[in-house]
């Protein structure tokens, strides 16, 4: 009888602690989600743009296309450049009201 109740214990105290961490991890991946849909809210208001999942890998595209304009400028390569630049400006008019 005493060998079950140590074994009860234990089972109990195991499931204690491991309940502590699935709570603390699930507050932690709360907190992120929170912090990650207020930045994109935040961003999109400010830009005038709409939260959706397409807008907001049309506006990465575009800003790549810039960076990518950037590094032909720095390459001197103006044609290029030129070409990158007004394709990201171009997307970016899309999205940016």
């Amino acid at each position: 009888m005493q060998v079950e109740s140590f074994f009860g214990w234990l089972g109990q105290a195991l499931g204690s602690i491991i309940r502590f961490i699935v709570d603390g991890l699930s507050g932690l991946f709360g907190a992120l989600t929170n912090a990650g849909g207020n930045f994109i809210d935040g961003l999109s208001r400010t830009l005038g743009m709409d939260t959706s999942i397409i807008s907001i890998i049309t506006l990465i595209i575009g800003l790549m296309l810039l960076y990518s304009a950037i590094r032909a400028f720095m390459r001197a390569s103006i044609i290029m450049g030129i070409i990158w630049l007004l394709l990201g400006l171009w997307l970016l008019s899309w999205v940016v009201h």
